[in-house]
């Protein structure tokens, strides 16, 4: 489990980045619409935790095939 959480680790944390600096840009703007709960950390937190999730199931299925 450990092995396959760090092979998809790569993946989630650009999507955590590039979301937190995303959801800031749009914040700034003024557009705080489709943010969780008017944070954009927490935002980023779930798109970077859904990422791994889809990332830990595609590797995981990858290899037992």
């Amino acid at each position: 489990m450990q092995q396959l959480v760090l092979q998809s680790l790569a993946p989630a944390l650009g999507v955590f980045i590039g979301a937190l600096i995303g959801f800031s840009v749009r914040r700034r703007r003024g557009k705080t619409g489709g943010l969780i709960e008017q944070s954009v950390f927490l935002t980023a937190s779930a798109a970077g935790g859904a990422a791994l999730l889809v990332a830990m199931g595609y590797n995981y299925f990858l290899r037992s095939m």
